[in-house]
């Protein structure tokens, strides 16, 4: 779900932060973008990443010390964006031992929507320091023995979490002999896979509205130890119903902490304007509302005390649904075999300007500097092509002239009749300057065809398994012209194993698609009244990337999990079992 609700719950009528939780909370050591983090927490979310457990073990490892073996440490680095390593974590020292298993593992957080380059060092520490704790060894002191780099999906997309690297010398230098291997286990941190489903009704609520009836909604708090409490979900709203009954919701351990938590349940009539009218609240525990469940019965609101008198309301809060089970996360799906498929639409309309013009979005710089279709390309591409392994991607225009003389609203990239699959992101970036130079801008701006062909895509591959979710980009500069057959496609695509991402270039006014990325208001319905399934839009206009310190790939990907989750769970589709498990 989007980020639309804070504190105090301005934003649409849709549920948030009961459905899908985030992996788990990172502590504060743990090295995270800041800028990232303020993001989802100015909007009540708990940032998308998961807490990784690293464990090393080498092979083979060159011998150093004369009279005995020798004695290696790891030490794991991060890349920055300037190229500078980061130290993160170091192993023991195991003593007089070429193929050393460490017990120390190194921890860091797993951020799905940014690439996280690592390196690892290994050292043969000399006797003399021995006992010193690692902590404190100058690594200038010691032997290097050998080093390895990959990026950290790399290691989670692999079928059982690890990946074996061959050492190499500094610098990535292939050695005259053989250094060995070094071999990286990931284990992700899960305080509690435990969630609960719990169904939600109310009978007899207080109607606080004059011409209709209330317009209920839940908002559940976690009750903190500073005495404040922190909102963690809140149901859909049901218009119009004193009894009104709620879609599920699912809240995770880390959300409520532990069933023993006091869990403040506070139901409001929504108004548009964000000033929502308390009905009444109550407190009960995780134990408490399955009590309730077991029992039958109901729990009485309370309205806030006037001059310190509480008064007990007739309304009443039933659990209708309490079920306990365990959750799978991102992690789980993709480790044991799941892809995301990578699929990109670039809008070839003449409100791009003349790509020969320095000042047309489309204009491609003899310098080398990228324009923001590339930019976009590249930035999202480069994330999502670990977790596709045949890196093999569907690269589409629309909105132009092809060289046949016809307009078409969903054409290949590369100019193929027949495939329309590009090699690696290389291979998209070199279709995109092969279709600007082979077909000729013109319009209008039409989603709904290129979205229908992603669904036809999408559909197609449940008929051979479901291990694949594909992933859209749509790169726009303009205003739609087809906004109700877009809506009617997304609809329609909201059953699939597929999200859309969509950034906007340039300087039109984008309100049409804050409406598409229904994170503000209600779900998108269709023109014969149907509602989306789940919301599979993820909108990001790249001026206001690039005038924050949020990149695109930050801001677009931010929602991508919780909507792989939706889909994989209302499916109630399950990791694939692991071999040898």
């Amino acid at each position: 779900m989007g980020g639309c609700v804070s504190g105090d719950l301005k934003g649409g009528k849709q549920a948030i932060g009961g459905a899908l939780q985030r992996p788990t909370e990172a502590p504060n050591d743990s090295g995270l973008n800041d800028a990232v983090d303020f993001f989802y927490r100015s909007r009540g979310l708990h940032a998308l990443y998961a807490q990784i457990e690293l464990a090393l073990s080498a092979s083979k490892l060159l011998d150093r010390d004369i009279t005995s073996k020798s004695d290696p440490m790891a030490v794991v680095y991060i890349k920055k964006k300037d190229g500078k390593l980061e130290e993160i974590g170091r192993t023991e020292v195991i003593l007089n031992n070429l193929n050393p298993s460490w017990i120390e593992k190194i921890r860091l957080a797993y951020q799905f929507e940014i690439v996280q380059p690592l390196a690892f060092h290994i050292y043969d520490v000399d006797t003399k320091y021995h006992n010193l704790p690692v902590k404190s060894l100058k690594l200038e002191d010691q032997q290097f023995l050998g080093e390895a780099t990959c990026v950290l999906s790399e290691i989670a997309t692999k079928q059982n979490h690890s990946l074996t690297l061959n050492l190499h010398n500094k610098n990535g230098h292939e050695a005259l002999r053989n250094l060995g291997t070094l071999t990286i286990h990931a284990e992700e941190i899960v305080a509690s896979r435990t969630a609960i489903e719990l169904t939600f009704r109310c009978s007899n609520l207080d109607n606080k509205d004059v011409f209709s009836l209330s317009d209920p909604f839940l908002r559940i708090s976690r009750i903190v130890e500073t005495g404040g409490s922190i909102p963690i979900c809140k149901s859909e709203v049901v218009n119009n119903n004193l009894n009104p009954l709620w879609r599920p919701l699912h809240l995770s351990m880390q959300q409520f902490g532990s069933k023993d938590n006091p869990l403040v349940i506070e139901c409001f009539d929504f108004n548009s304007n964000g000033n929502h009218v308390l009905i009444g609240k109550l407190q009960k525990s995780v134990a408490e509302l399955e009590k309730l469940h077991r029992e039958g019965s109901g729990a009485n609101f309370i309205s806030p005390s006037h001059r310190g008198h509480e008064k007990v309301l007739k309304g009443q809060l039933f659990v209708d649904r309490f079920v306990e089970r365990d959750q799978h996360s991102f992690l789980d799906y993709i480790s044991s075999g799941f892809e995301l498929n990578f699929m990109v639409a670039v809008d070839f309309t003449a409100s791009n300007g003349n790509p020969r013009n320095p000042d047309s979005l489309h204009y491609i710089d003899p310098s080398g500097c990228l324009n923001s279709y590339q930019r976009a390309i590249m930035e999202v591409g480069e994330v999502i092509q670990f977790y596709d392994s045949d890196r093999r991607f569907p690269a589409w225009g629309f909105g132009g002239r092809t060289p046949a003389g016809t307009i078409s609203h969903c054409f290949n990239l590369n100019g193929s009749p027949s495939g329309f699959e590009v090699e690696g992101i290389e291979g998209i970036m070199a279709a995109y300057e092969t279709g600007l130079r082979n077909v000729a801008l013109a319009g209008p701006t039409l989603f709904g065809q290129v979205i229908n062909t992603a669904a036809q895509v999408a559909g197609q591959s449940l008929s051979d398994n479901n291990n694949k979710y594909f992933v859209l980009l749509i790169i726009t500069d303009g205003v739609l012209t087809d906004l109700q057959e877009t809506k009617d496609a997304l609809v329609k695509a909201s059953d699939l194993p597929l999200s859309i991402l969509i950034v906007g270039v340039g300087g039109a006014d984008f309100t049409q698609m804050e409406i598409l990325d229904a994170d503000h208001g209600c779900r998108l319905e269709s023109s014969t009244g149907r509602v989306a399934t789940r919301d599979i839009v993820q909108f990001v206009p790249m001026r206001e990337v690039h005038s924050g310190q949020l990149s695109a790939v930050q801001a677009l990907l931010e929602e991508l999990p919780g909507q792989f989750l939706s889909y994989v769970r209302s499916r109630d589709i399950k990791p694939f079992a692991r071999h040898g498990t």
